[in-house]
């Protein structure tokens, strides 16, 4: 369905009475607190995105040596999920599916590569918009490049401030940044290493710096709401074009509490980075609350893939994996599925625990049911805001999640209820050998059952076969 549809349909549905504020479009939360009709009571929404951090790199993960003290308060006073998936095991195709409410079989960025956005491929920010919302990202968009049809402020986004490109964006000290069509020139001296990748040898701005403080004044600007603000933090990737130079990549301006610990310096860097994002997410709660807004905003946190063993991080000094199998780069559940955690004091009751299997691309038709506007037809996820406010018998679920990635001889995943399929090395054998794993009993997917359940796997096989349609820059053989 292309925009200009998909505009039509939305206005079938009713777009204009929900920016006016239509109680008939908005939802009936029966659970900790009820959402009004008028246009003040709907929410303001941040959504706040961490890079490669793994599901044990928080404390209410299991974290043991990394401090994470605000971010473990929102899940105190907030819903905690066990169960939930990014788009992707890398960034681009992941901040897709979260834009555009489609897995990687459906959503057009498959795979990381220069592939911008089109005018026909609507976004979340776009449906904020149109429902009178003021739109932010801040930090790392990976979804076009400049002048093209996929830059944040051609698809929604009223304002903008960060990294166009993922490469420019492994450098936490660059020459420069975006605010919307237009280069910031920062203060740092960059050494261009595999450009735009660089590493800085004069070191001034740190970008994750900048984007709290940009953070912090989009919300102080827009406190009359409502407000959407994408937080795209770039920590705790590594800079991968340090090792050029010599150098590893976990790029932080000091290392805090962690400096005379007995760790290796990647180590240091990587805890430091994990703990700097978790103090400037405390300043932006704080904020906040001081400007009146805590109880009428939703919070989520997340991460756009597993840990990454770049820039000489090892994701196992820290268990930064959890419980779970493998990292950035696979499609075992170490490389897909992440911490999630929704904030909203009032509406989502503190200390709430969910095992709900959800998805990157459910983000899109919660936020449309949140804000009284109905979702697209043409995607792939189910509003989660049942489970959010506390009504888990009215929360619709998934038949299957599906992944695709097309990196490593490329490889499909599917999971089903209890049950994981993997397979592997699809560019040489589409038909090859699926494994399968039962995760309520092997959560780190050490036991393949595939031979126990042949009429398991042919259901999987099945869902691998259907769940795509066919792409251009990134195809499968024989789909």
């Amino acid at each position: 369905m292309g925009r200009q549809t998909r505009r039509e349909f939305l206005k079938m549905t009713g777009f204009a009475a929900a920016s006016a504020g239509a109680s008939s479009l908005l939802p009936s939360c029966a659970g900790i607190g009820q959402i009004s009709g008028t246009r003040g009571d709907r929410p303001n929404i941040i959504f706040i995105l961490a890079d490669d951090l793994g599901y044990g790199d928080l404390g209410c993960y299991g974290q043991e040596q990394i401090a994470t003290p605000n971010i473990d308060r929102m899940a105190a006073e907030g819903m905690r999920f066990t169960d939930h998936y990014a788009g992707s095991t890398v960034c681009a195709p992941s901040r897709c599916a979260l834009m555009v409410g489609q897995h990687t079989g459906h959503c057009l960025v498959r795979g990381n590569a220069r592939v911008p956005l089109r005018p026909s491929d609507l976004t979340v920010a776009e449906l904020f918009k149109e429902a009178g919302y003021a739109t932010g990202i801040i930090g790392k968009w990976g979804l076009g490049e400049a002048d093209s049809t996929g830059i944040p402020n051609k698809q929604g986004f009223d304002y903008w401030f960060g990294y166009l490109n993922q490469r420019h964006a492994h450098n936490y000290y660059p020459e420069y940044l975006w605010r919307n069509e237009e280069k910031v020139p920062l203060r740092n001296v960059v050494e261009p290493v595999n450009p735009p990748g660089g590493v800085a040898t004069e070191r001034v701005d740190y970008s994750h710096d900048l984007f709290t403080k940009e953070a912090l004044a989009f919300v102080e600007r827009n406190e009359a709401g409502p407000f959407f603000l994408y937080l795209a933090y770039t920590i705790p990737h590594a800079n991968n074009e340090a090792r050029f130079l010599n150098q590893h990549g976990m790029e932080v301006p000091d290392y805090g509490i962690y400096t005379d610990k007995d760790w290796p310096e990647p180590q240091k860097g990587h805890a430091a980075m994990i703990t700097r994002m978790d103090h400037d997410i405390g300043k932006l709660m704080a904020r906040l609350k001081a400007l009146g807004l805590d109880d009428n905003t939703l919070v989520m946190f997340t991460s756009d893939n597993g840990p990454h063993k770049e820039g000489q991080a090892d994701p196992s000094y820290f268990k930064s994996w959890g419980p779970l199998r493998d990292y950035k780069r696979a499609l075992y559940e170490g490389g897909i599925r992440v911490p999630m955690i929704a904030r909203w004091p009032g509406r989502i009751k503190a200390g709430s625990l969910s095992n709900h299997i959800s998805a990157f691309w459910d983000f899109l038709p919660t936020c449309a049911e949140l804000i009284g506007v109905k979702a697209p037809k043409d995607i792939d996820g189910i509003s989660m805001v049942p489970t959010l406010l506390g009504r888990p018998g009215g929360q619709k679920k998934h038949e299957f999640l599906y992944w695709e990635f097309h990196e490593q001889g490329k490889k499909q995943a599917v999971r089903a209820g209890d049950w994981k399929g993997v397979r592997l090395n699809v560019a040489n054998d589409p038909n090859g050998p699926i494994e399968l794993y039962n995760l309520k009993n092997d959560i780190g997917e050490e036991h393949n059952v595939a031979d126990q359940h042949p009429q398991i796997v042919a259901k999987i096989e099945r869902y691998m076969k259907s769940a795509r349609t066919p792409s251009e820059n990134w195809p499968l053989p024989g789909q």
